[in-house]
């Protein structure tokens, strides 16, 4: 499986002009490069079915040998070369990040990186929430500015269920609340929503959320990678889920924080109709049904130095054999610059004309525990 995802020797166009004051990084259709993610680790301790399922991700399943990973220091060099060229949102992934010890020592690394303008980036962890009140307060103190918390229902049932480890939901909620408590908000909250599994939990979950300054997102069940069984039957799109909430908690839409935002965003309104920043907001990700690649601006950093430009790409372009190689600052950042300015993927806006089995044209997709969401 994995031979297929990664990329072989790189090749570039002609590099554009760069790192002049001023200058924009830009892909073939003007995509602007301002958000990385970089996966730490391709482990993780649960086995939902959307992501790793378990019937796959068993006991026998090889993942990456240490000596693959990219360590700290490899992974902060990386990094400084996509601030360089215009990044200013870097996002740890996984697997589940916190699996990866002693994470605190890369963050530190990370939120010492300054962008062009002399601010550091904007340092960002998505995690499952299992180990995360015991490593909240390290990973603030460390420089960690925010946190998003994937939690797929307030059930317990459901979330044993869709965990598939038996993990108790009050363990993620106990990480949620030590994550505010140490500062790192405003916090997010992902549910993946799968119609027939866990779409009635929709609405406990912005009861619980609602004006707790937590950020609730509902994300459409997306076909990424290639062991998830994914249909579209089981896709609630993301106008029905926003239907829902509003018949019970009335919303207004809201403008998008950032360019390139993923969430369409809704406020919860008021008596008059208006939003109520203290009942706070929803955000509503409808990659299946709303693709968003008009303005995708995210690269994503495998565990072992492979950079995917798109969520469902099938090939990687590798960083890690530079790295290794003795390549200097000019040649990383030549190649950072080259492999976005060839980049042309927008799978998701030409989902709809390609049949429901059709495999990107380079081979198998890549799966999501290996690139991070």
């Amino acid at each position: 499986m994995r031979g297929a995802a990664r990329g072989g020797a790189l090749s570039f166009p002609p590099a554009l002009p760069h790192g002049t004051p001023g200058a924009v990084l830009r892909d073939r259709l003007g995509r602007p490069l301002r958000d990385l993610r970089i996966s730490v680790t391709d482990r993780c301790n649960f086995r939902c079915s959307y992501c790793m399922p378990k019937e796959v991700f068993d006991k026998d399943y090889r993942y990456l040998p240490h000596a693959s990973l990219l360590s700290f220091e490899e992974i902060a060099r990386l990094a400084g070369h996509f601030v360089a060229q215009g990044v200013t949102k870097i996002r740890l992934t996984g697997g589940e990040p916190l699996l990866r010890k002693n994470l605190e020592t890369l963050v530190a690394q990370l939120a010492a990186l300054r962008t062009a303008d002399g601010l550091p980036a904007d340092l960002t962890l998505t995690t499952n929430g299992s180990l995360l009140a015991r490593k909240a307060r390290a990973l603030r103190d460390a420089g960690l500015r925010r946190v998003t918390v994937s939690l797929d229902g307030l059930d317990d049932a459901v979330f044993r269920r869709m965990n598939d480890v038996d993990f108790p939901v009050d363990d993620v909620l106990r990480g949620i609340d030590a994550a505010l408590e140490a500062g790192l908000g405003p916090v997010k909250v992902n549910m993946v929503v799968q119609r027939g599994t866990n779409e009635q939990e929709i609405l406990p979950m912005a009861r619980r959320f609602r004006g707790t300054g937590v950020v609730l997102r509902f994300i459409e069940y997306m076909d990424v990678g290639a062991t998830n069984g994914w249909r579209m039957d089981q896709v609630l799109p993301a106008a029905e889920i926003v239907g829902r909430l509003h018949a019970e908690l009335p919303l207004v839409p809201l403008g998008a924080a950032a360019p390139g935002e993923t969430a369409e965003r809704w406020g919860y309104a008021d008596a008059s109709g208006r939003h109520d920043p203290a009942l706070g907001e929803i955000g509503v990700i409808g990659s299946v049904t709303q693709a968003f690649c008009g303005d995708c601006n995210r690269a994503r950093l495998s565990t072992e130095g492979q950079v995917y430009l798109c969520l469902f790409a099938s090939r990687g372009h590798d960083l890690r054999g530079l790295l290794r190689g003795g390549a200097t600052d000019a040649d990383l950042a030549a190649a950072v610059a080259g492999i976005w300015q060839g980049r042309a993927d927008r799978y998701s806006e030409l989902r709809a004309s390609l049949p429901a089995d059709a495999a990107p044209a380079a081979g198998r997709r890549v799966e999501m525990s290996y690139i991070g969401g």
